[in-house]
């Protein structure tokens, strides 16, 4: 479940300003990045699906587009790696899958990789 606001999110959370300056969301960081990408998801008229393999391998994101289903995979930072990605891209076979981080654009390994801020791009 998302919340349609992420500064609603934080206010709940109780995180306060400086925690944000400072970089110290240790705990939240990735559910801030996730509920963010599942706002502008929604704004650009995607329908919120996931995938996951039992307990061991979960995809944040499906889209369904043109091209066919496409596994979105956020990472609140710039360590980007992911197994589950992996299992499902060897799975499934998808054109490409998109990552979501605060790496800059890029395409490797069939991932293409989309900076946190830019989002919004994302259809």
């Amino acid at each position: 479940m998302y919340l349609s606001d992420v500064g609603i999110l934080l206010n709940l959370l109780q995180v306060k300003y400086n925690d944000i300056i400072l970089d110290r969301l240790f705990l939240y960081k990735g559910v801030i990045a996730e509920n963010y990408v599942a706002t502008q998801l929604l704004v650009n008229k995607n329908s919120l699906m996931y995938w996951e393999s039992g307990n061991q391998a979960e995809v944040d994101f499906i889209l369904y587009n043109s091209e066919g289903l496409i596994p979105v995979e956020v990472k609140a930072d710039n360590n980007v790696g992911s197994q589950s990605l992996k299992v499902y891209m060897n799975r499934y076979k998808p054109k490409y899958a998109i990552r979501i981080s605060t790496k800059n654009f890029g395409f490797a390994n069939n991932i293409k990789s989309v900076p946190l801020y830019a989002t919004f791009l994302v259809k």
